[in-house]
């Protein structure tokens, strides 16, 4: 699927200008004040900045700056590489919330993964951004490369002093697709899952915005939680991805182009596009998902179903999630 700019000139879009990325960031704003205002329902918005590496950017401070103008709280996803002082102490000024840097294990592994040299630059940005005084989480991307080596991790995180530690399940898209094989299955995702979270370790807070991670820590429900989905998956229900040639896709790990801010509105997009109503619709869900009790509050991870549906020859975003180990 491709947006509309691709089907009207068969060609990319440019990258956005600094002015075409403030009158996004008014319009988000602008936005939630609005459903606020109608629905009389309070919301914590959010913009969680990330690339490719966002620090890479000439001009990456002046965006803060502008997000900063709004009533959205800033977080910074990176690699931690070209955090220097200066850098974390511009980031703790502007009031961003929390940064997460990737570290995918101790330092022979996340080399491994990252390239050699980038675990002591990760982990002096991670330093520079504790000592300006930002809350800082580090986040690994578990696969068979790395999820036996998480313990070593939670002792590094402990050492640095970091308040939380998160996961997440490897989607074999874009880089990650080198890694398909290395996918967890299906019980090695359950072991592991129930190993972290057995984990009881004063000052660290062990998390995961993974769907299948928050079900476990949830009953089976008796009765169907219904068809208005409610958490979990973010993709179509809770938040966008505006990549940096306006291209929408409904998450930052799901690359299925749905509009471009410079041609359409954001409003338009949410409410109108066909891929977002699937994604909200149960009845076209597959598989173990679409018959599963907790859809409402989970849905699986809509990237890694999609990637993997791929892989099988079947470009399915609605496809069950092939890692889930949760009783439906």
């Amino acid at each position: 699927m491709r947006c509309k700019h691709c089907y009207q000139t068969g060609e990319k879009p440019a990258e956005m200008s600094f002015q075409e990325i403030c009158r996004v960031i008014v319009a988000a704003d602008e936005m939630v004040r609005d459903w606020q205002e109608a629905y009389q329902i309070e919301f914590s918005p959010s913009f969680n900045i990330t690339g490719g590496e966002p620090f890479l950017r000439s001009n990456f401070f002046k965006i803060l700056e502008k997000m900063a103008e709004t009533a959205f709280d800033l977080y910074i996803l990176s690699n931690g590489t070209l955090i220097t002082k200066e850098k974390a102490q511009q980031v703790a000024d502007l009031g961003v919330k929390g940064v997460q840097v990737s570290l995918e294990g101790p330092e022979r592994i996340h080399e491994t993964i990252r390239g050699t040299g980038s675990f002591s630059r990760a982990v002096a940005g991670i330093q520079n951004l504790m000592e300006a005084g930002v809350k800082v989480s580090i986040n690994a991307t578990l696969s068979q490369v790395n999820a036996p080596y998480f313990m070593e991790l939670v002792e590094l995180a402990v050492a640095l002093g970091v308040p939380r530690l998160g996961f997440s399940r490897l989607v074999p898209a874009g880089q990650g697709m080198i890694l398909l094989g290395q996918m967890l299955s299906t019980e090695q995702v359950r072991q592991c899952y129930e190993e972290i979270f057995a984990l009881k370790i004063d000052g660290l807070e062990v998390t995961s915005g993974d769907p299948l991670a928050s079900q476990m820590k949830s009953r089976l429900p008796t009765e169907d939680q219904g068809a208005i989905a409610m958490g979990g998956c973010a993709a179509g229900v809770s938040g966008l991805t505006i990549l940096s040639d306006g291209t929408v896709t409904p998450c930052r790990r799901l690359p299925i182009p749905i509009g471009n801010v410079k041609l359409e509105s954001l409003r338009e997009i949410w409410a109108t596009s066909p891929v977002l109503e699937a994604l909200r619709d149960k009845t076209r869900y597959q598989g173990k998902c679409g018959a599963c009790k907790r859809w409402a509050q989970c849905r699986g991870c809509r990237a890694i179903a999609y990637e993997y549906a791929c892989s099988q020859g079947n470009p399915d975003f609605l496809a069950p999630d092939p890692q889930c180990f949760i009783d439906a």
